[in-house]
């Protein structure tokens, strides 16, 4: 397993492999690697005969208050966790590598109608420094198949969307989310849980679990459901940013009759802000009692 920080070099490796037939697989990370990683990079060698994991802690994806300065950098721990995965290239580029004209960048790369709502509401720029970052790993790197958690769905959906769009001969895969044992959504900013925090953490997996139940078999309408959903989380000592119920093909707002849906949630615990779903499939539609 090379680790590779120069973009020529990592152009360089991906000429050798396409020259030989090989197709080469992407899993974009900003590195403190846990278990959903290497779920990802299971995926990704399914269907590739190399793999590459990107390691960037990108701060056009930081607001000004967040924690970019802060956010764990382990590379040699990253690099432990990969190396019986069979991956081939860790590419670690610096911010001056990626960026080189420095920041912020006379390009933008946008999706107003879904990057504008949801988390995209609540942290201003943030989807727009991951668009910027994923074209460029995407243009250095050249995969055939890049995969995504769908913890983060609003990141998938504009990825997806960023691919259809700009035509980019990439294939994405929608891997589902890694959990705790109690049901907690893997993420790397679950060490900033303390360890009372970090067992209150689960009841967000729980509380959408119940949610979900009472949309799917109709005993709920939808908007007493999300009301619900809000007040337990309140109750449980979060901060709820939101919980909405939305279209899963492009994040509209549900209505009556809706059939494929997912239920989002995001909320703050004490320096950690955790954000979960809920795909919903209702055959015979969606409804509010009236």
């Amino acid at each position: 397993m090379e680790v590779i920080t120069c973009i020529s070099e990592m152009r360089q490796r991906v000429d050798q492999w396409r020259q030989a037939g090989q197709k080469i697989g992407l899993v974009p990370t900003m590195g403190n690697l846990h278990s959903g990683h290497t779920k990802l990079v299971d995926h990704a060698r399914q269907s590739c005969d190399r793999i590459v994991v990107s390691i960037f802690v990108n701060p056009l994806q930081f607001g000004a208050n967040e924690d970019y300065s802060t956010y764990p950098r382990t590379l040699d721990a990253d690099q432990e966790k990969l190396s019986s995965k069979s991956v081939d290239v860790i590419f670690a580029p610096g911010v001056k590598e990626l960026y080189p004209t420095g920041i912020p960048l006379s390009t933008q790369i946008s999706i107003p109608t879904l990057s504008n709502m949801l988390c995209g509401e609540k942290r201003p720029g943030h989807f727009e420094g991951m668009l910027m970052v994923v074209t460029k790993l995407f243009n250095i790197v050249q995969p055939h198949v890049a995969t995504f958690g769908k913890k983060d769905y609003q990141q998938l959906k504009l990825v997806e969307q960023l691919v259809c769009d700009l035509s980019l001969p990439v294939t994405i895969i929608a891997v589902d989310t890694e959990r705790e044992s109690d049901g907690l959504a893997r993420s790397s900013r679950n060490s900033y849980l303390s360890e009372s925090e970090r067992q209150r953490a689960s009841a967000l997996a729980n509380l959408l679990d119940c949610a979900a139940s009472s949309i799917i078999d109709g005993g709920q309408d939808y908007l007493t459901a999300l009301g619900m959903l809000r007040h337990h989380l309140d109750l449980a000592g979060f901060d709820v940013d939101y919980v909405s119920l939305r279209k899963q093909s492009d994040l509209a707002e549900a209505r009556d009759g809706d059939t494929h849906l997912v239920l989002l949630a995001a909320a703050k615990l004490g320096n950690a802000r955790l954000i979960d779903n809920r795909e919903i499939e209702i055959s015979q539609g969606l409804r509010l009692r009236r």
